[in-house]
């Protein structure tokens, strides 16, 4: 079986038949490449959060729900405490984007698992749900959100928001819907509910609210489907209507690309998981410069001048000049760029502090770094030429938008990546023992054992 495939539905019924194919989708059909990366999915997800948990703005939300109390449903990645599903999902969430570590999809575009995941996992501890009832409730959800996403694009992200916080609430409303087993017609609903809560601005980028975002869209969802489940109204064409989502946050709309056939019929496929812990439109700019440093030997000294080429539409996303702290240096091309040329592991959490971002040396180096915006680039490739002190140039070129071919072997590098966030947290044998316990997410009969593993 495919992903969502919609037929190519009218601009008048597309709420409907997202809803009819996240509906549809079973996990005895879903290939078994599919079942491995949504595995993966909530491994890194699992890792990102737990290692997240410590951030601030994670106990200012803890503080801020336990506070209002409430029956204890579900647990909080890291911590001992449980919380209403509601409330967890939103920590949690959180938790999993307080890293921007967390996973990505450019269809969407924006971070599908942090959306999707936090309220279903609440949901399916307090439901008792199975692991296969987990992944295809996942696979639903992620392929709503990306179905969402296509359709927008690119206007809705180019114009402000942050679609994991708005796109994300859709995704995340499917997920849940199909875990309660609701029909199509009371999933449309739920995406209804979902639409008339997401909301979350890019130009919150490098503040708290960023993670925020990824908390109150798992939260939307969870509440959306649960509202609907108890029948609550909505219109059940939100994205499409007169007034609706799609009219109202963008000006491009295109149901057609919302009905194509992703490649490999899943857009889980084409997911793509972070091995630096920065904005994703960094990714590309890091890895040039680590090619470079690495081939040419380069060390800040010999450095007169850097240019990088790379698409304009990331002049608005990850391109905060000079940064003061570890937050904002994610989402500054210069910093980042600068780093990885002095040789600064970029996977390294600790590399992203107020110490690093204010070092003199750092400072002088990316004060060499010169952006040149490019009109109508893929938003993964990046370009950069590098001038020595003797005069002398070199170039590399990378695109960070490539899917791994090798599905085992990022498995392997996500699992080293896991064990690095996990370990200084909740010590080598348990992190051992979740790591495995998901790898067997399908046998699992009652998913709350992932969540006892997940918290402190």
């Amino acid at each position: 079986m495919d992903g969502i495939s919609i037929e190519r539905a009218a601009s008048s019924d597309l709420t409907r038949s997202l809803a009819g194919e996240a509906c549809a989708i079973a996990y005895q059909a879903l290939p078994e490449p599919v079942r491995e990366v949504a595995r993966q999915c909530v491994l890194d997800y699992l890792g990102c959060a737990i290692a997240g948990a410590g951030d601030p703005l994670v106990g200012m939300l803890l503080d801020e729900v336990a506070e209002a109390g409430g029956t204890a449903q579900a647990s909080v990645v890291g911590y001992s405490s449980r919380l209403p599903a509601l409330s967890a999902a939103l920590v949690n969430g959180a938790a999993g984007h307080a890293l921007d570590y967390d996973d990505v999809n450019i269809a969407m575009p924006g971070h599908p698992s942090v959306a999707v995941l936090p309220g279903l996992l609440a949901l399916a501890e307090l439901r008792g749900s199975s692991g296969r009832e987990v992944l295809a409730a996942f696979v639903a959800g992620y392929e709503t959100a990306c179905h969402i996403g296509a359709a927008l694009s690119p206007g809705h992200y180019a114009q402000g928001f942050h679609s994991t916080a708005t796109i994300g609430s859709f995704g995340a409303a499917a997920a849940c819907a199909r875990l309660l087993g609701l029909d199509a017609a009371t999933i449309a609903t739920a995406l209804g509910i979902a639409g008339t809560q997401a909301a979350g601005l890019k130009s919150q980028f490098g503040t708290m609210c960023k993670p925020f975002h990824a908390g109150k869209a798992a939260q939307n969802g969870l509440l959306a489907a649960r509202l609907a489940s108890r029948g609550f109204s909505s219109r059940t064409d939100l994205i499409e209507c007169v007034q609706g989502f799609a009219a109202t946050h963008g000006p491009d709309f295109s149901p057609e690309a919302a009905a194509a056939a992703p490649a490999g019929g899943f857009y889980l496929l084409a997911n793509l998981f972070k091995y630096h812990a920065a904005c994703y439109f960094t990714h590309a700019p890091i890895e040039c410069a680590r090619e470079l440093r690495r081939r040419h030997g380069l060390t800040p000294d010999s450095i007169a001048g850097v240019t990088l080429c790379i698409d304009a539409s990331t002049d608005r996303v990850c391109n905060i000049a000079a940064p003061v702290d570890g937050l904002q240096s994610k989402f500054s091309l210069r910093q980042t760029v600068a780093m990885a040329l002095a040789g600064i592991d970029t996977a390294s959490l600790s590399a992203y502090g107020e110490a690093t971002a204010q070092d003199p040396a750092l400072v002088r180096l990316r004060g060499r770094v010169t952006i040149d915006f490019q009109q109508n680039w893929p938003q993964t490739v990046a370009e950069i030429e590098v001038e020595l002190a003797d005069g002398s140039r070199v170039r590399a070129r990378r695109d960070s938008g490539i899917p791994a071919a090798d599905i085992a072997e990022q498995g392997r590098r996500l699992a080293a990546k896991f064990d690095s966030l996990v370990e200084p947290v909740l010590g080598a044998a348990r992190a051992r023992e979740l790591r495995e316990t998901v790898a067997g997410l399908d046998g699992i009969a009652d998913i709350g054992i992932v969540a006892r593993l997940a918290a402190g």
